[in-house]
Parts: C-alpha cells; structure tokens; sequence
C-alpha cells in the first residue's frame, strides 16, 4: 500500500507519521506532501529520509491508495480533485466537506461502517471536540437514547496549530521575564486567561466551532440529539476537556453509566473522587483514549447525568482517528 500525508510538517501531520509508525500500519512507501515553505524539508520515517513535496495539481497522486490531508479547509477544497482523481481514498481532516451528504464523517468507535460509503472518495475527519464527545455519549446512548446534551469545552492551544502552541509557550516565557507577550495566533493573549471565543461567530452568536458539536454529532451518531456548546480556548499545550451533561429518555444509574464507560471501545474510566482520582491534560497528552470522569447524577433534571471527559487533541481529536479509519478499512479488505 502507498500512503500520503498531506501537510507533512505541521502538528497533525507530523503526528500521522508517529501513529503510523506506532501502529505499524501496512504501508509499502509513503510520500509526503507539503507547501512550497515545507517542500524540500525532510522527516524521519521508520528509519528512512522522506522528503516533502511541494503538492501541485498533477498526477503524484495516480498510484496513491490512501492520502491523509490536513492541511486546512481551503487546501482540502482546492485540492480534492487532485488528490481523488485517479481513486485514491482522502481522509480529510478539515471542516471543509464534513457536512456534506456524499461524504462519510466517521469515527470509527461509533460509526465506522459510514466509511464504507465514500462515493467521492473522501472520508471527513471531525472536529477534535465532537470525536472525544460522541465516543464517550456512544456508551450512553447505548443504554438510552440522548435527548440532549450541553457540553463546555475546555480547549487546548494545538486546537489552533503548532504555532498556537509555540506562541503559548513564548507568552508564558515572556510574561516571566516582565515583558510584554506577543499575541498573533488567538484573539487575546492566552497566558493565564481563558479565551470564550474559537473560531467566528454565527448569526446566532454561537462560533462556528459550537455549531460543528450540534451538527457533527447528530450525523456521527444519526440522531435527533440537540447539542448545545460553549467552547473555551484555555492555557493547556495539547489535551482538550469537556464538561458534559446528557439527558436520557430514561433515568440511567451512576453505576449504570460507568460500567457502560468501561466497556466502551476507546474509553477509559479514571472516576474516584474519594482519592482525588480523575482525568487532567496534563497526564492525558500523548495518550490515545478518551478519558471520562466525575461521573454524576444531575440535581436538576431525573434522566441527567454528567461527566467531566479529556482526550490528547492532536491524538485522537485528529490524526489518531484518521489512521483509525484506515485501520479499520484495511480489516475489511477496503484498503489493501
């Protein structure tokens, strides 16, 4: 199998290459593709010096058979065509096709057969905030139909890219020197504050980061389920927190829920209280679960129940989850 990543140099991209390589997934050669900026840079893969091409509408990908892009929305659009042309599969991981009726968005805990229908050849990512979310409500909606949800999120500056996080670390270091810190990346300076802001705002005032939560979970887990979101940037280098309440068309027990947590693909339980046991960024980065916690019975509503839920974002919230698709499509004899 030939595989290609996408933007090769940046935070995700240099992610699929560890992934790859930790899961020793059955690639025969891979090809790495970039911007002009990157093209001519090299990386290390299994030993071997790959180095990044400068990715132009021709025909590099005519005996490609997967390509893992992330290299923004507008990359995504121009360069689809490009990329499919000659039946190469594109797990995409921008927003840019997620919505549309012709293109799987899947997450292979929760809807992995939705992979097999790719008409156009090109399998949506989604949003680090909705893959952490929906693997862990899969648990619950096993046991009874969400109603639904209202979720904070507590998100990490890799959200914004890998300049996001050096920009952190700078403010960070400049703050301690008694300087004043640079903001480029975020609309406020992210040292020691919290950002309620992450990406544009809609008509409807929430951002469009908010509404892909809404829209991405109903068609992820093919529900009525109704989303509500307000999504935080906060001072963390690379692992994003939710804060979720759930409303069930039956009341489910606390003990209920996290037997349900614990037997769910992907999920792990870290939920004792009493020991001041419970998920944190800061032990989650680099990890590949999702991580639930702080499990409760609401006081507000009978069929309530929350839960605090943490995931490494450049993990599982992006390049984890699409090497996950692959993996999956390679049981099925999809992709060989």
């Amino acid at each position: 199998m030939k595989v290609a990543v996408v933007g090769a140099s940046g935070a995700v991209g240099q992610e699929f290459l560890r992934i790859l390589d930790e899961h020793n997934f059955p690639l025969d050669e891979l090809v790495l593709f970039g911007s002009s900026r990157s093209a001519g840079q090299s990386r290390i893969f299994r030993g071997k010096e790959i180095i990044i091409k400068e990715l132009k509408h021709n025909d590099d990908f005519k005996d490609i058979d997967l390509a893992l892009v992330s290299a923004g929305g507008s990359i995504s659009k121009e360069f689809a065509e490009t990329i499919t042309k000659h039946g190469c599969l594109m797990i995409d991981n921008s927003s840019c096709y997620r919505m549309d009726a012709d293109v799987p968005l899947v997450v292979p805990e929760v809807n992995a057969e939705a992979a097999l229908n790719a008409p156009r050849r090109i399998i949506a990512n989604p949003n680090c905030t909705t893959i952490q979310m929906v693997v862990a409500l899969n648990a619950i909606e096993k046991l009874s139909h969400i109603k639904r949800v209202h979720v904070s999120t507590y998100q990490s500056a890799s959200g914004a890219g890998a300049q996001a996080m050096a920009e952190l670390e700078a403010q960070h270091a400049s703050i301690a020197k008694g300087e004043e810190p640079k903001v480029e990346k975020f609309a406020y300076q992210l040292a020691f504050n919290v950002i309620p802001h992450i990406d544009v705002f809609t008509e409807n005032d929430y951002t469009k980061e908010e509404m892909k939560m809404h829209n991405e979970t109903r068609k992820i887990m093919n529900s009525d389920i109704a989303v509500s979101a307000t999504c935080v940037r906060v001072p963390v280098m690379r692992a994003h927190s939710e804060s979720i309440w759930v409303e069930t068309e039956r009341p489910i027990s606390v003990e209920e829920a996290r037997k349900a947590f614990a037997e769910a693909e992907g999920v792990v339980v870290v939920d004792n209280p009493a020991e001041k046991e419970y998920p944190m960024p800061l032990f989650i980065a680099h990890k590949e679960p999702v991580y639930v916690g702080r499990i409760r019975k609401d006081l507000t509503c009978e069929n309530g129940l929350s839960f605090w839920c943490v995931a490494d974002q450049i993990k599982k919230g992006a390049a984890l989850n699409a090497v996950q698709i692959a993996e999956w499509l390679v049981k099925q004899g999809v992709l060989k």
